[in-house]
């Protein structure tokens, strides 16, 4: 076998770097270890027969978002986006509720008293989320073709997501803000640990907080279909564990972790970067519930029960306090969940009146212990009754997701 590109690993990255390769007209061949491709961009059966999961990625701002998915024509693939009513919910106990939608005017006028604020701290964003987005989804070192743009969002992204969060008095509002910025997976009070948060919310006031109708697959197999348009070729089930094994090519892309990375490369790789990547650390786990849900969650809260996202971790600073604890090693009583209602958009994910729910928990790096009932804990703070709804479940590890 010749080519003029390999890529290993089949991810949405790999996927999409084989499409840009091949769209110039080089040949290019794209090696998966596992027997289907895509990585975490999948969707199964993992409960109930009927009842589609998206085995990882779920909600897509950044992919409705991104220039190059844009670019390429993968609604002729088969890809469709899907948006449920409201975007994102973050309940609190005392009953309110901080609600995002896709209309940046619609949000401020839910949030009352940090309406104005909101608009400031997001709004330019949002608006030139375009340039934006053609900045922030290139690699980090290069020369910025919308400088002014990038400088404006560059010195709020920058500051700890506290800092930010005191531009907001509600605690819904800053609760609303600290769930969005708390995807980052570190501490808040951390320099840079704003810029999750405000790029999240600027994707969602441009493009929403979407679902793949049919899945996440359906994005993996859009890009699929779009390469072996352009004559690219995927093979499955071939695992590399050096470059030693590949035939000859004048280019090999790596869609790996970087630890896997080193493994495969070996001595071809420059003593710094080797040296870099072999000192690379993981930081705070997921732990992932899937549950089948008879007539779907019984949310108090109104917004909940519409909402295609929905983000378990009280006021913002109890998320504050619990992703710290994640973050030094310990498992917190009540830690941060992000549950996804894909059906609510995409209603062929349900079987009758059972429905898919996709959640998971912020656990510290390495966890070995069961965060089921943690988690099944914050949906009954929320939802009382739930457990009673729940006819199945799937759960998969931190050290699942490894493999």
């Amino acid at each position: 076998m010749t080519t003029d590109a390999l890529v290993v690993g089949s991810g949405p990255n790999g996927l999409a770097a084989a499409v840009a390769i091949a769209r110039e007209g080089f040949s290019v061949t794209v090696l998966e270890a596992a027997g289907c491709i895509g990585g975490g961009t999948r969707t199964a059966e993992l409960t109930l027969p009927g009842v589609l999961h998206d085995v990882c990625s779920a909600v897509h701002p950044l992919g409705a978002a991104s220039p190059f998915l844009r670019s390429l024509p993968l609604e002729d693939h088969g890809l469709r986006w899907r948006w449920a009513d409201v975007d994102l919910a973050h309940p609190l106990d005392d009953g309110r509720v901080g609600v995002m939608r896709r209309s940046l005017d619609e949000t401020a006028q839910g949030l009352g008293p940090d309406g104005d604020a909101w608009r400031r701290l997001f709004g330019p964003a949002a608006r030139g989320f375009d340039a934006l987005a053609g900045e922030l989804l290139r690699p980090v070192q290069h020369i910025p073709r919308h400088p002014v743009t990038m400088a404006r969002f560059g010195w709020r992204a920058v500051q700890p997501a506290t800092l930010v969060a005191r531009r907001l008095r509600t605690d819904p509002a800053r609760a609303l803000f600290g769930g969005v910025a708390a995807h980052v997976m570190s501490p808040l009070d951390r320099p840079t640990s704003a810029a999750a948060g405000c790029t999240l919310v600027a994707a969602g006031h441009h493009a929403g907080w979407p679902v793949a109708a049919g899945g996440s697959r359906s994005i993996t197999d859009a890009l699929a279909s779009l390469l072996h348009r352009h004559g690219g070729r995927i093979e499955t089930g071939v695992r590399v564990t050096s470059l030693r094994q590949l035939p000859p090519s004048r280019v090999t892309l790596l869609d790996v972790a970087p630890q896997a990375l080193v493994g495969i490369a070996g001595d071809r790789l420059p003593g710094r970067v080797r040296a870099q990547l072999s000192r690379w650390r993981y930081g705070p786990a997921a732990y992932k519930v899937d549950l089948a849900v008879e007539g779907g969650v019984p949310w108090s809260a109104e917004a909940c029960r519409r909402a295609g996202t929905v983000h378990l971790g009280g006021t913002f600073e109890e998320i504050v306090q619990t992703e710290k604890e994640v973050h030094r090693g310990r498992m917190p009583e009540r830690p941060f969940v992000l549950v996804a209602q894909q059906y609510l958009a995409d209603p062929r994910r349900s079987a009758g009146n059972v429905h898919p729910v996709w959640a998971y928990a912020h656990v510290p790096h390495g966890y070995p212990g069961d965060a089921t009932e943690a988690i099944l804990a914050q949906f009954e703070r929320f939802a009382p009754g739930v457990r009673e709804r729940i006819v199945a479940r799937h759960v998969r590890t931190p050290r699942e997701f490894e493999t």
